[in-house]
């Protein structure tokens, strides 16, 4: 892979890490960086020498901060469609069963939860910090919410959404609501996760993937109808683009609270 993505497989252990790649926008998902996700887990559905993944991003500060603020998406003029460049961007989105685990450093938020809602399972360290920040500069958070309402408790998946930008869920706390599954010393999220990827590679891939498309059968059904809401409910609630950008440079620097 080119550009915002790293892709290396170790064909002994048959664990992929797939990296997001841009540590100076924050690990951001711009259109390349999007289609080469894509791209990425259409390869691995084919590549029977990788039996595992593990999801990082690059640098000390975030795993993934979203869509690139300065990426331009037109919208057509209608409630009934909205253009939403994240859509393909997970594992699941793009027919692919093996199972995939994410392992967090630094800020995840808003968009990111795109990726997180498509892995099995999320490692962290003691770094990681959680957050959406969609209502704080006027956007409906609809598809980002409706992931985070099947990994954890509704309460804390609606506290996420409505606080936006003013406060963050710790890693310790994300731990304690099983957003988390297992916490790390600061940097060593990687490698735990590779562990665990290690030991699932090891046993029949068959029955690996079928566990983890009857995992997902058990929320398929409702996240798609919340997914199905989620265009009008953004088209009717989102503050025209322009209003948006003033509310995020307005609030740029702003505190927040870490819970």
């Amino acid at each position: 892979m080119s550009g915002g993505l790293r892709v290396s497989a170790d064909k002994d252990t048959g664990v992929a890490v797939v990296t997001l790649d841009r540590p100076d926008r924050l690990n951001a998902i711009d259109p390349a960086l999007a289609a080469e996700l894509a791209s990425c887990w259409h390869a691995l559905r084919f590549d029977d020498t990788v039996r595992a993944v593990v999801l990082t991003g690059a640098g000390e500060r975030a795993f993934c901060t979203g869509i690139d603020r300065d990426t331009d998406v037109p919208q057509p003029n209608s409630p009934y469609m909205v253009d939403d460049p994240l859509l393909r961007i997970g594992p699941k989105a793009n027919d692919l069963w093996k199972p995939v685990i994410a392992a967090v450093r630094g800020m995840a938020c808003g968009g990111a939860f795109y990726l997180l809602g498509e892995s099995e399972f999320i490692v962290a360290d003691t770094s990681a910090t959680f957050f959406d920040p969609h209502t704080t500069y006027g956007m409906v958070s609809a598809y980002e919410s409706a992931a985070m309402a099947h990994r954890m408790p509704y309460g804390e998946a609606a506290r996420m959404a409505l606080m936006g930008t003013a406060e963050r869920i710790s890693a310790r706390r994300a731990h304690e609501i099983g957003l988390v599954s297992e916490l790390t010393e600061p940097g060593a999220a990687l490698e735990a996760a590779v562990q665990c990827a290690a030991v699932i590679s090891s046993y029949p891939p068959e029955a690996v993937q079928g566990s983890v498309r009857a995992l997902w059968t058990a929320q398929e059904a409702s996240r798609a109808r919340c997914f199905a809401q989620a265009p009008a409910l953004i088209a009717l609630g989102n503050l025209p683009a322009e209003r948006q950008a003033e509310l995020f440079s307005g609030r740029r620097g702003r505190e927040y609270r870490i819970r």
